[in-house]
């Protein structure tokens, strides 16, 4: 085949699977509406519209020169402030010479190679709105995903897809179950732990107050939205029209949620005596998660495996959290953190040299020994510590400056009218539960001394 319609060929099979995985913002919008109170959904919509635009300019400004860009193996020091360089890789027929060399593997242009990481980085942050929604601040959501963006997402790619120091270990993670799901979930986690839980989530007593969410119908619409989106993310970080690659790819993909699924069904069933569908869903994702760093390494036999694991630890961690005291109303953590984890480390015990030759070589339970396994484990403990803690001061730094959190008031009227000044469904009349003045006298101990009818609550 002539090179220029190879290129042609591989530059619009990356671009429709970007164009998927960018629909995927639709998803996360929708799931994360469906499984909050009605009073919060205008705000929940809003941060999963905004945020790829913010992320957008960040990703374009200095992410993607930090990922990808040639410097050390912690970060790239080329190619920052404003996207840049060659065009195309060695395989045009002349010497790279760009800055973004760790790059040069896939031969189409940089500007496809730029929109597919982008819609990559749009998803990390977006992952991070659903555990901390009800009580932030909208702008300080915003300033926070401009610096997972610059600051955290980008550091750890160079690390594992930049040429960096993990990738010369030997670890990998062929779509982002640690690039991408575990970055955004540790993010998630420690937004969710300084913010604090909602207001009346946890008694002093130890209790648990339900919060459902108000319309499992848009979290099912979106949730069949992020699976489909999935058929992009994954079999398009092949960056190429391989036929055969794509279709292992879709198969694995596709078997580790119909596995999460049914696991996590049966699992609800038998620990809450229903099966609940909340889990139902959140156990597809949980699926499809865990499949995404090991989809090119394993069968699909191995992949349902994985998958339904996935489904059992979904429902298992959300009560966990729970009990921690960590309030996350989506449950990102469970989905994206948890399962993250565990895909990473999965790729070590079920990765097949035989399945593509000459990558991953196999893993523990096909005869590979450990090796690979220490290795994505290895991996998993230092993105781990480095997400959380630069999390952490992200998170305080807005804390002591901005604030992150809304005041009561306005968190128990609802952040869309408080934060936005509109109603998702304004021909209704939505009956809101009145707090007397010696009602705030029981609220939890967190909220002592903070204002009741308006102020600053950082």
């Amino acid at each position: 085949m002539d090179m220029s319609v190879k290129i042609a060929i591989d530059t619009l099979w990356t671009c429709l699977a970007a164009i998927l995985v960018f629909f995927m913002n639709a998803g996360f919008a929708t799931v994360e509406a469906g499984f909050q109170p009605s009073k919060n959904c205008v705000n929940i919509l809003s941060k999963n519209f905004v945020v790829f635009a913010v992320a957008s300019v960040a990703y374009w400004f200095l992410g993607y020169g930090i990922m990808f860009g040639d410097g050390t193996p912690l970060f790239g020091t080329q190619g920052l402030f404003m996207l840049h360089g060659a065009d195309n890789s060695p395989a045009v027929g002349e010497a790279y010479k760009g800055v973004y060399s760790s790059y040069n593997w896939a031969a189409i242009p940089l500007n496809a190679k730029f929109f597919f990481q982008l819609v990559f980085a749009g998803t990390t942050a977006t992952i991070v709105s659903g555990a901390v929604g009800s009580r932030i601040k909208y702008l300080s959501f915003l300033l926070f995903t401009a610096l997972i963006t610059i600051g955290i997402y980008p550091v750890v790619g160079k690390w594992i897809w930049g040429g960096g120091w993990l990738a010369k270990m030997g670890f990998w993670d062929f779509s982002g179950s640690t690039v991408i799901h575990s970055v955004g979930g540790w993010a998630a986690l420690t937004g969710a732990m300084i913010l604090g839980p909602r207001f009346g989530k946890f008694g002093k007593d130890g209790s648990i107050t339900p919060t459902p969410g108000h319309d499992l119908a848009l979290a099912t619409i979106g949730t069949f939205i992020l699976w489909l989106g999935w058929f992009g993310f994954n079999p398009g970080s092949t960056n190429a029209a391989d036929g055969n690659a794509i279709a292992r790819i879709l198969m694995t993909t596709n078997s580790g949620a119909v596995a999460g699924i049914l696991a996590a069904t049966v699992t609800s069933w038998v620990t809450m005596g229903k099966p609940d569908f909340g889990m139902t869903l959140n156990g597809c994702l949980a699926g499809l998660v865990a499949v995404t760093a090991p989809c090119a390494f394993i069968s699909t036999e191995s992949a349902l495996i994985i998958g339904a694991i996935a489904g059992v630890l979904v429902v298992l961690a959300v009560p966990m959290f729970e009990r921690l005291r960590i309030d996350d109303p989506v449950g990102a953590t469970s989905v994206h953190l948890v399962n993250g984890i565990w895909g990473t480390l999965a790729l070590g015990l079920f990765a097949q040299d035989i399945v593509n030759p000459g990558t991953s070589g196999n893993g523990l339970f096909f005869g590979g020994g450990t090796k690979l396994l220490s290795v994505q484990a290895t991996g998993v403990f230092a993105v781990a510590i480095f997400t959380f803690v630069v999390s952490a001061l992200f998170w305080a730094l807005l804390k002591i400056t901005v604030g992150i959190r809304v005041p009561l008031n306005e968190e128990i009227a609802g952040l869309d009218v408080g934060e936005h000044g509109n109603s998702a469904y304004p021909e209704y009349v939505i009956r809101k539960p009145s707090y007397s003045r010696a009602t705030m006298v029981t609220r939890p101990s967190e909220y002592a001394g903070e204002p009741v009818n308006g102020g600053s609550r950082k």
